[in-house]
């Protein structure tokens, strides 16, 4: 049977229950997935200190790809922490509607967003200048631009749709100017992709009204994390987000990825078996794309949407299942593909 070896970075609240449903549908697929865990929860951080990441790098290192749960921030951030370690230039999270997810929101929609996983304003967290004027400088670099351009024009061109690029270019002329140069230049060699720039803000109300327009949105750092919370609440919750980061040698090949649920730790409900796995299990599908097994990372992604759509689904989103139950849920629909 053919194995891959993988990095799973174990976390704080609900970690462990959305630990043991990956496990579970890894344990349902025609080859085996190893996964070698390390605990970075609070309280090994608080234990160790910095140096847990030293251990987190010899595994990512030695097996490049991770799968991560969510961690709780309170000293620093692990994902702040991992993203400059890894050196992760891109992070990708995709957003589609979900038949069975009530949402306020009637039209459908199939988007990627691409965003630079480094500067912008998360870059420097500013500095008090007297009583009542605070400043922070924003960043916007060349190399990971490019890298995030690149990445969004392949990623249309194996999903068939174009490249939306948005930024405040015009009003943050060096800065996104610097992003948007960068960007119109890939573009150039995907003359086959389709590619138009907008301004953010505009665009946020393109989406609302004409999703069907959008495909591959690509932004600088901040302005994805804004938008795929957006577009996540649009499809009825951020419970139903994935993400992976992806680091890159000079080649532009991907040296180091990780794949995670988009949502947090939920310490409210840890421990009850009620939390919903549906991303970390949308993330893991992912993953099983990445190691090249492309049509058993979709087969997964379809189950999770297939069970929601027939009802079968967490509390959070309108059912009744709990986090093994649905799990299950999703598992017996792979079989039956399988």
């Amino acid at each position: 049977m053919k194995k891959y070896s993988i990095v799973e970075m174990l976390g704080d609240g609900i970690s462990a229950e959305l630990s043991a449903s990956v496990h579970a549908v890894a344990a349902a697929l025609p080859f085996e997935i190893e996964f070698d865990a390390i605990d970075i929860s609070l309280e090994t951080r608080d234990a160790q200190g910095m140096k847990i990441y030293g251990a987190v790098m010899e595994k990512m290192n030695h097996h490049k790809v991770a799968m991560k749960y969510p961690t709780a921030t309170v000293v620093e951030s692990p994902n702040k922490v991992l993203r400059e370690m890894c050196d992760f230039a891109v992070i990708h999270r995709p957003v589609m509607t979900m038949p069975g997810v009530e949402n306020n929101f009637k039209k459908s929609i199939d988007i990627d967003v691409v965003r630079i996983a480094t500067g912008g304003t998360y870059g420097d967290r500013g500095r008090r200048i007297g009583a009542h004027t605070a400043v922070s400088l924003r960043v916007i670099e060349h190399g990971p631009a490019t890298l995030s351009a690149r990445f969004a024009f392949k990623l249309a061109m194996v999903r068939k749709t174009h490249v939306v690029s948005a930024s405040k270019y015009t009003i943050q002329a060096a800065a996104d100017g610097l992003f948007e140069e960068a960007v119109e230049t890939i573009s150039h060699q995907y003359p086959g992709i389709g590619y138009r720039r907008e301004l953010f803000d505009a665009m946020l109300a393109g989406i609302i009204m004409f999703p069907e327009r959008y495909g591959v949105i690509v932004t600088p750092n901040e302005y994805g994390d804004f938008l795929s919370d957006m577009l996540c609440g649009l499809i009825g919750s951020i419970g139903l987000g994935d993400s992976s980061s992806f680091a890159f040698d000079e080649d532009g090949d991907v040296t180091l990825s990780m794949f995670d649920p988009a949502g947090g730790t939920a310490p409210d409900i840890a421990g009850q078996g009620i939390c919903n796995p549906a991303a970390a299990i949308l993330a893991f599908g992912s993953l099983v794309r990445h190691l090249g097994e492309f049509e058993q990372g979709e087969l997964i992604r379809a189950a999770v949407r297939d069970a929601i759509a027939a009802g079968e689904k967490t509390g959070d989103i309108g059912g009744t299942l709990g986090t093994e139950a649905f799990t299950t849920a999703v598992i017996r629909r792979m079989n039956a593909a399988l």
